[in-house]
């Protein structure tokens, strides 16, 4: 590539060919890289698993440590292989990051790492050209599943330059004691900001809690028919290339011990969004003020698909327009990971659900296993 976008036709000539591409080494890519072995594909000869991350693990490698594997909801093991006997007060970044290295080696993944993916664009003969740290790839079909976790969302609000005191995101947290004797204010209403509230208010001198929306707490199990309603309302807004909304964010939060302690304690007090930032804290149009040393904004993560843009998948709504997996407007293309396929359940599903397409785009049938 120059340097103004033009495609270089000598990293063309030398990209090295493959069947598939698959960008990602989180829950959606081993899952999609699992299915790929196990109707036939090779790693290295048909198929390539690309990841960014220094190491196995996903986007679960960088949570903070007081998030032990105990606090985890729902983490749904990969396919083929039970994550058993793991120490509930061990960090779940260590957890799991151990469970996804053995899984990579007992399936014989052959993840690369660390390759940063800069590009996907429209080569020759039908094919995609994968632009990366490590060089050019070319391939007949390519499932993103590229996940969140390195498009952090940071709301604008005015005053928010003139802050005297520091603002740190979900993805910059390493822990409650560095908010010893602060004054805190936490931003947004889902699972992160819950946990960061109960986690920092023993340590922090106040806490203050505040949500665009009144937070929903879900009490009672979850059944599997409340489950689809909730997945079916994600797939509706990718379906119309709308951006997605995370499955949480339909579901609720499920009250535990903890949630009930911290509701009946006062931590989680939830207040309307503030107005503006001062250079002293925040402020509402009423006349109301909070004074904060810090603003943690949990406020959640947007899909990371800019390496897509070469393609002009995105439309008038700000998303990718997906039918099951498959990106509407390009059939080799499939986004694990993305929208109702965003849990760790749905990721499983999605990869299995994208090799089968795959597998009839490519003209490949299934091997019989004797």
């Amino acid at each position: 590539m120059n340097d103004i976008g033009v495609r270089d036709d000598t990293s063309a000539a030398q990209a090295r060919p493959v069947d598939v591409v698959v960008i990602g080494g989180g829950q959606a890519g081993l899952s999609a890289a699992y299915h790929l072995r196990r109707v036939g594909f090779e790693p290295e000869r048909d198929f390539v698993v690309l990841d960014h991350a220094p190491r196995p693990g996903g986007a679960w490698q960088f949570r903070w440590p007081s998030l032990t594997y105990g606090k985890v909801h729902g983490m749904h093991a990969l396919p083929g292989m039970e994550l058993t006997g793991a120490d509930p007060a061990r960090p779940s970044s260590e957890v799991v990051s151990g469970y996804f290295s053995s899984y990579e080696e007992a399936f014989d993944l052959r993840v690369r790492r660390p390759v940063d993916v800069r590009a996907v664009r429209e080569g020759e003969n039908g094919r995609l050209l994968v632009e990366t740290s490590d060089g050019v790839w070319s391939t007949r079909a390519l499932i993103n599943a590229t996940g969140t976790w390195d498009r952090p969302f940071w709301p604008r609000y005015p005053g928010q330059e003139t802050f005297r005191g520091r603002q740190l995101h979900t993805a910059q947290y390493q822990g409650p004691e560095e908010f010893a004797g602060q004054r805190v204010v936490v931003v947004g209403g889902g699972a992160s900001g819950t946990q960061h509230l109960m986690e920092i208010a023993p340590y922090a001198a106040s806490t203050t809690w505040v949500t665009r929306r009144p937070p929903v707490f879900r009490e009672g199990p979850f059944d599997e028919e409340q489950g689809r309603a909730a997945v079916a309302m994600v797939e509706d807004r990718v379906r119309q290339g709308l951006a997605p909304l995370s499955v949480v964010s339909v579901t609720g939060l499920p009250v535990n011990d903890a949630i009930r302690a911290a509701r009946a304690n006062g931590v989680l007090d939830r207040h309307p969004m503030f107005d503006r930032i001062t250079p002293t804290g925040v402020a509402w149009d009423d006349g109301h003020e909070v004074a904060a040393d810090v603003i943690l904004w949990a406020t959640g993560f947007r899909a990371s698909i800019e390496h897509l843009s070469p393609l002009k998948l995105r439309e008038a709504g700000g998303g990718i327009r997906v039918e099951g997996t498959r990106a509407a407007l390009d059939p080799r293309i499939h986004l694990v990971g993305y929208g109702p396929s965003a849990s760790t359940i749905g990721a499983n599903r999605a990869g299995r659900a994208a090799i089968r397409d795959i597998q009839r785009l490519l003209g490949r049938r299934t091997p019989v296993t004797v």
